[in-house]
């Protein structure tokens, strides 16, 4: 299941029906969490902190006592509490500069050069917020585009010191990609599940870095899959891959703890007010909420921001309303463009990550989405995908309604590069046309654009 060692995949040619079709051999001892990851001594529900030993199997179902009540993620146990502060001076210029705060040795790193991604003060677009302390994390920056690849060096690290041979996911796209890529690093196969209607270059990405791609009609067939993929061949999966979702794989999580640290860090050790995010299983939101935690608890910073969820349909915001546990699934009242998070429930780990920050959840349509992808490109020379804006679009209501004060210092984390969804933020093709001389390209500037033909001192 999730988090065991791997059997063999390869592509096999004993069957002459079919020259895609996979070998797989199951001949590897099931694994456990535990199994090949440093500093770990056990795990713990976070929701009601049962305790369980490294030897537990990860099989999406999270906590085995909550299961049934409100399924909820588990977390790593460590030997000892790291400070984050204490970096090695010959510590690597990506995230595992914080290898002490992870759950994986950095000998076994798998890596890209991952994390230290910018810290971008936006003024401009922060003035038309009405919020003049606004800074965007800028998590396109990274390897493959996009916050994933901080799981991913994880995840994949985890499953390489296993004896992994397999890792899966289920992905609309930027999770697929990321695992792909480390999975090439590591010389590892991987198989990615997804469905139509995905990103056409998010899929083209996916296929370059040579993983195996299954496109199924039903998107719950994706789980399916790979919990048969689990059982039978004990491939590591790094996505859920069960209903009611808990989350992703627990240690792979712990990589997004980074963006907390290096928010802190780029700031000079300012904790923000604010700290939005675009959230569907809110593996990032939970990860960056756990940083801060740990900042706080070994006295880094003196206070902790404000967690904020900006969401398609509504789960989260029902949840704080209702005070329940266990998240309702809310009916798909639209399609959303920003489809890598327009799943129409969240999770517990995000719920808990809004509460005890006192934070909130902000639903977003897709009305102005677009728009705001488009201001934020031309005033701050961020490109961000579609879902990476809606945190700007939650800080707008936030901001109209009362609730961000206008002195507010205010974090935005922007979680891949526009460049990944292109077919869905653009309508209609760019204008085509070639000037036959400079002559047309000077008229046509005099009539489209003439500010640009006033002579710079």
């Amino acid at each position: 299941m999730a988090g065991q060692p791997l059997s063999t995949l390869q592509a096999g040619a004993a069957d002459p029906t079919s020259k895609h079709r996979l070998k797989l051999e199951n001949n590897q001892p099931k694994g456990r969490a535990g199994l090949g990851v440093a500093n770990i001594v056990g795990l713990t529900c976070i929701r009601c902190g049962a305790s369980y030993p490294t030897t537990i199997e990860m099989d999406s179902r999270g906590c085995p006592a909550c299961h049934e009540t409100a399924p909820a993620n588990l977390k790593p146990i460590y030997a000892s509490p790291a400070d984050p502060r204490s970096i090695a001076a010959n510590a690597p210029r990506s995230l595992w500069r914080y290898a002490h705060t992870l759950p994986c040795s950095p000998d076994d790193a798998v890596s890209l050069g991952e994390g230290q991604t910018p810290l971008v003060e936006a003024t401009r677009i922060g003035r038309s917020l009405g919020v003049q302390n606004l800074f965007i994390k800028d998590e396109g920056r990274n390897p493959t585009w996009s916050h994933k690849d901080r799981f991913s060096t994880v995840a994949v690290s985890v499953a390489r010191a296993q004896g992994a041979t397999v890792v899966a996911t289920a992905s609309s796209g930027n999770a697929g990609a990321s695992l792909a890529a480390y999975a090439a690093r590591a010389g590892l196969r991987c198989v990615v599940t997804t469905f139509g209607g995905s990103a056409d270059a998010m899929l083209a990405q996916i296929r370059k870095y040579g993983a195996t791609v299954l496109p199924l009609a039903n998107k719950m067939d994706r789980w399916t899959l790979l919990a048969e993929a689990a059982t039978r061949y004990g491939w590591f999966i790094a996505s859920p891959y069960r209903a009611p979702v808990v989350g992703s794989h627990a240690l792979g999580i712990e990589g997004y703890k980074t963006i907390a640290y290096e928010i802190v860090e780029q700031s000079g050790g300012i904790t923000p007010d604010w700290c939005v995010l675009p959230v569907c299983y809110g593996d990032a939101l939970s990860g960056v909420w756990a940083g801060f935690q740990d900042l706080f608890a070994q006295g880094a910073i003196p206070r902790l921001p404000r967690m904020v969820a900006a969401e398609v349909h509504g789960s989260l915001a029902r949840a704080l309303v209702a005070g329940s546990d266990r998240l309702e699934e809310r009916s798909l009242a639209f399609e959303s463009i920003a489809v890598s998070i327009g799943a129409p429930r969240s999770t517990y780990q995000a719920l808990k990550a809004l509460r005890e920050s006192s934070g909130c959840a902000v639903p977003v349509s897709n009305d102005g989405l677009v728009e705001m992808q488009e201001r934020l490109a031309r005033s701050e020379g961020i490109f961000a995908e579609l879902a990476s804006v809606t945190p700007l679009l939650a800080i707008a209501r936030l901001r109209r309604e009362g609730v961000i004060a206008p002195e507010d210092r205010v974090v935005a984390v922007a979680t891949a590069s526009g460049l990944k969804d292109l077919d869905r933020s653009v309508g209609h093709p760019a204008d085509k046309t070639i000037f036959r001389s400079t002559d047309d390209a000077w008229d046509w500037l005099g009539r489209n654009a003439d500010t640009l033909m006033v002579r710079q001192r």
